[in-house]
Order: structure tokens, then C-alpha cells, then sequence
């Protein structure tokens, strides 16, 4: 644009009128050329040169810079700077109008011109607004990616706990069970071969039913795999299995529960179920032959209340503290339906573990 107003310049002037024209068409369109990288000093250096251009009484197409400048002010500065290179323009309009204007001919120029300064001051303003609203929304864009990408690793550590308190329970269990039956086995080998051949069965079908319970915690099997159909996740109604699977192991185990839980949710029956089977394997593995334990489950519309108690000394009765994961992971069970659990030795002797979970907490669901 500067280029085809310079040479409308000098097409339309004598020569000997040049210099002035020329140097006032320069200054107002040549330091358009940075406004977007300094919008205010652009805006300024023009309107000075339309100030030099009013004073010299010189009428140049190339005021239409001066519009340029102040929609880019318009669109990259604030309101209040916006305003006052408006004001600027229109003062400017409004003296060009007076000096130039024909006689009795002032108001439609000034109007037409005005209008011109207050759409350009509009469509500068309106750019702006644009500019920062797809700003804007592109920062939330990557905000909201960022936060999906936290919640997602968070997804993925929460997921790891649950699988690492799962395969804890399971192989510790199950490994305490064989355990028990590999000896109950091998000591009756000779005196009662058939009693042996059948514990060994017991010991096959506890590996088995580890194996498949290990599968599930890691999401390896479909749901459409029959062992999926087969073996449902464990809840309140294989607590009896799991007596007597704890029974044939050397600890007899009696399962009373009072209340009505098929309210209770899946999830939450699983829950109950670890913490039985954790407070009963660390029965069998601390107590000495002849312990016997007791679980207590009671249902109420917003409650699960749980005590598993046995006979037997355990070694952390005498003042050690518990080692190992397993109370630490049966109160993160708890933590999870918002219940604290209590373990320790029983004033009459033994020991117990109680809890309480509340089924409406908002952090079962991932327990």
C-alpha cells in the first residue's frame, strides 16, 4: 500500500510540489509496516504526521493509515487505550471537517467519517475479544488435557493399589491354606493314606481356585470366558466356603450373619470378603492347632459391620507390632467405604478385627 500511494503522488503532482506530499504519504503508511509489533508508537507517529499534514493544509488519500493504526490499536491494546486513539481520530476528523469541508457542507462529511472511525474502532475491538476467547479456549483445551491426563495416571495408580491389595490377599490365603494341607498331608501319609490322597485334592483345588482368582484381579479373563460365569466375584454367600476351606486347613471357623445383604453392592461384599479371609489367614498363620475362630457379619440398610475373633495366642498380642501388609491393606479396605478397623488382642484373650463400613461413602465404588 505505501508503494501505490507514493506513486499516486506522484502521478497526480507537479513535480515542483513533491517533496512535502511525498514525505507526508511516507509517514503516514510507511510505519504501518511494524504495527502489529508496536501498535501504540505506530499510532502515534501517524497521527503526528496527520497533525503536520493538517498544519501544512495538505489533503493526502493516504489518511486512510491513520484508520489502519487505530484499528490495530483497537485490536491488540486495552480499552482505555483504545478510547483515548479513538478520541485522537475523531479530534482529527473533526478538524480536517472544519479545513476542508466545502461551504454549508460540514455535517455529512463529519458524520460519514465519524461513523467510519467508530466502525473501525468496533471491528478492532471485536478482533481483540475473538483473539482472547479462542485463547481462551484453547488454554482450557489444554488444561482439560492435562487434568484427563493426571486423573488418568491417577486411574492407573489407584487401579495398581487395588490389584497389589487383591493379589496379597489371594496368594497370601490360598499359600497359608496349602501350606496347612501340604503338613496336615504329610503327616498322615502313613497312618491314613486316604486322608492324605484327599487333603492333597484340597491342595490341588486351592492352587486351582488361586490361579483363577489371580486371572481375575488382573483383568486378564472376558467376561464372556465361562471361568468368568463360573466364578463370580466373592461376596457374603462364599464366606461358608471359605469356613470351610479353613476348617479342612486346621482352623475351625464358624460364619454367622444376621440382616438381609443382597442390598449390599457387589464391591462392597468383595470388601467384606478380603477382610474375612485376611483376618483369617493371619489366624492360621500365627495361632498354634486347636485355635478356633468366629466371624460375625451384621446388615443394615446403610452399614456392614464386621468381627472376626479367634481363641488363640498370636505373637503381636505380647507387645511386637504387626509386620507384613496385611493390616495395613484391610484398613485401606475399610478407608475405602469410609469405616476404621481395629485389630488387636481381646480382653478375654484371643484376637480381633473390627470394622464398620458405610455403604453410602463416595469412595466405595473403587474399592
Amino acid at each position: 500500500m505505501p508503494a501505490l500511494l507514493l506513486l499516486t503522488i506522484m502521478t497526480t503532482r507537479a513535480p515542483n510540489e513533491l517533496p512535502l506530499p511525498l514525505s507526508l504519504t511516507a509517514a503516514l503508511t510507511v510505519p504501518l509496516v511494524w504495527r502489529r509489533r508496536a501498535p501504540l508508537t505506530v499510532f502515534g507517529t501517524v497521527a503526528a504526521a496527520a497533525l503536520v499534514q493538517w498544519l501544512a493544509n495538505v489533503q493526502l488519500p493516504a489518511d486512510a493509515g491513520l484508520l489502519v493504526a487505530l484499528y490495530t490499536v483497537a485490536a491488540h491494546s486495552g480499552r482505555r487505550r483504545t478510547l483515548v486513539a479513538g478520541v485522537i481520530v475523531e479530534g482529527g476528523v473533526l478538524l480536517a471537517c472544519l479545513r476542508w469541508a466545502t461551504e454549508g457542507a460540514f455535517l455529512p462529511p463529519f458524520v460519514a467519517v465519524s461513523a467510519t472511525v467508530v466502525a473501525v474502532t468496533v471491528l478492532g475491538v471485536n478482533a481483540r475479544t475473538t483473539r482472547a476467547y479462542l485463547a481462551a479456549v484453547e488454554e482450557r483445551a489444554v488444561r482439560l488435557e492435562r487434568e484427563r491426563d493426571q486423573q488418568a495416571r491417577l486411574a492407573v495408580a489407584e487401579e495398581r493399589t487395588r490389584i497389589t491389595r487383591e493379589m496379597h490377599d489371594i496368594v497370601t490365603h490360598n499359600l497359608s491354606v496349602m501350606v496347612a494341607l501340604t503338613d496336615a498331608a504329610v503327616s498322615a501319609q502313613h497312618r491314613s493314606p486316604a486322608k492324605a490322597t484327599t487333603l492333597m485334592l484340597q491342595i490341588s483345588d486351592t492352587g486351582r481356585q488361586a490361579l483363577t482368582d489371580m486371572r481375575r484381579a488382573l483383568g486378564i479373563l472376558r467376561t464372556d470366558e465361562p471361568d468368568a460365569e463360573r466364578h463370580p466375584l466373592p461376596g457374603l454367600t462364599q464366606l461358608d466356603v471359605l469356613a470351610d476351606q479353613m476348617c479342612t486347613a486346621g482352623l475351625p471357623t464358624r460364619v454367622e450373619v444376621r440382616g438381609d445383604h443382597t442390598h449390599i453392592p457387589a464391591t462392597a461384599q468383595l470388601t467384606v470378603y478380603r477382610l474375612v479371609q485376611e483376618a483369617l489367614t493371619n489366624t492360621l498363620k500365627h495361632t498354634p492347632t486347636g485355635t478356633e475362630a468366629k466371624v460375625r457379619i451384621r446388615c443394615s440398610a446403610e452399614t456392614v459391620t464386621v468381627d472376626v475373633a479367634d481363641s488363640g495366642p498370636h505373637p503381636s498380642a505380647a507387645g511386637s507390632p504387626p509386620s507384613g501388609h496385611g493390616i495395613p491393606g484391610m484398613r485401606a479396605r475399610a478407608a475405602a467405604y469410609g469405616g476404621t478397623l481395629r485389630a488387636g488382642p481381646l480382653p478375654g484373650g484371643g484376637w480381633g478385627v473390627h470394622t464398620r463400613l458405610h455403604l453410602g461413602s463416595t469412595e466405595g465404588a473403587s474399592a
